[in-house]
């Protein structure tokens, strides 16, 4: 076998050669990349409705914008999805898109939930009663999901499917039964209990109470005081005191944006009156979110029994009930001065 040349001209002429051929085929690979077909980029122009299946990749996504009118070439979409880490959120169902777009805007259309149709969107201490009417606007009939709310599996330990639906976005592909959608909710909801630690916890709390602990703090106040309040239902618990939360009868009359309690008020017959029944209600009585969740394990020490929202945004806490009447007679003035008006 003859030996390759070992000079130094050989080896500068080879190293040449690699470095042509390497800037060659960049060059090649950059050209290909900037010849894929694409239309101009616009926001407004005609629309149309595109369906993505669950679990789809990028270059289905391309294919089926293609065949919609709504990018010029599938390859465009694929780059820019393989270039952006967002396209991997991109939620099934149908969604609503302009025609003969870029594929960067096409892509930013698909991850802006407001053009997605039928989409369910549950939201930090909603009630259940107000996520059904949701449902149904994105196609399940009342019947079905009456249907399946009866037929919905629960998580070992609850009792109420009040709570288990946790707050996030959620889109289903056409044919999917209530069932099916409820299900996957109520799935995802114990996922979270699961990230929390519901299930894992040494307090004496089931993962049920947890989640009515949960509930609690959502409805009772802003996300600065969750912890707070998360330590006020344990030492009062353990004192043996009623709770007595408004939340509590508000979700009983299924009443929104009234601050105010009268006393006739706190003398409603219910297991979740919590000023005339002791210990925690018998279930949550909102779908609280994932802070509200980590509070619930995770409260601030302190020796508080009370605490009262005087004005929007501050929220006192104590110990001493002299103190709190007189901060309730500084809540009472400022209500009656329309500090807690709803603006707008």
């Amino acid at each position: 076998m003859r030996d390759l040349p070992n000079s130094p001209l050989f080896r500068v002429f080879s190293a040449f050669l690699v470095v042509l051929l390497f800037t060659g085929g960049v060059r090649e690979l950059r050209s290909n990349t900037s010849t894929a077909p694409d239309f101009s980029c616009r926001e407004n122009g005609r629309e149309v409705i595109v369906h993505i299946d669950s679990g789809s990749s990028g270059s289905e996504i391309g294919k089926v914008l293609v065949e919609a009118g709504v990018v010029k070439s599938s390859e465009s979409y694929f780059r820019v999805a393989v270039g952006d880490p967002r396209s991997t959120q991109v939620a099934p169902g149908d969604h609503r898109l302009t025609v003969e777009n870029c594929a960067k805007q096409a892509l930013e259309q698909l991850l802006d939930v407001k053009r997605l149709s039928g989409l369910i969107s549950v939201q930090e201490g909603m009630w259940l009663s107000e996520i059904l009417p949701q449902m149904y606007k994105s196609g399940f009939s009342a019947g079905d999901v009456r249907s399946a709310l009866k037929n919905l599996k629960k998580p070992s330990g609850f009792t109420s499917l009040e709570g288990l639906f946790f707050p996030a976005q959620y889109s289903f592909d056409k044919g999917t039964s209530a069932l099916a959608a409820l299900s996957s909710m109520v799935s995802r909801s114990n996922q979270e209990m699961v990230s929390a630690g519901f299930y894992e916890s040494r307090e004496k709390f089931t993962p049920a109470q947890f989640l009515t602990i949960a509930s609690l703090i959502q409805a009772e106040g802003k996300l600065q005081d969750f912890t707070k309040i998360s330590q006020v239902i344990r030492n009062r618990l353990v004192k043996g005191m009623p709770l007595q939360f408004d939340s509590t009868i508000h979700y009983v009359k299924k009443s929104r944006g009234n601050i105010f309690l009268s006393t006739q008020g706190t003398l409603i017959n219910s297991s979740y009156n919590t000023y005339r029944k002791y210990g925690l209600p018998p279930g949550p009585i909102n779908n609280p979110g994932r802070q509200a969740m980590n509070a619930a394990l995770n409260p601030e020490p302190g020796n508080w029994l009370y605490f009262i929202t005087v004005a929007p945004s501050d929220t006192r806490f104590t110990d001493n009930l002299e103190q709190f009447n007189i901060w309730k007679l500084e809540y009472k003035k400022n209500l009656r001065n329309g500090l807690f008006r709803s603006k707008g």
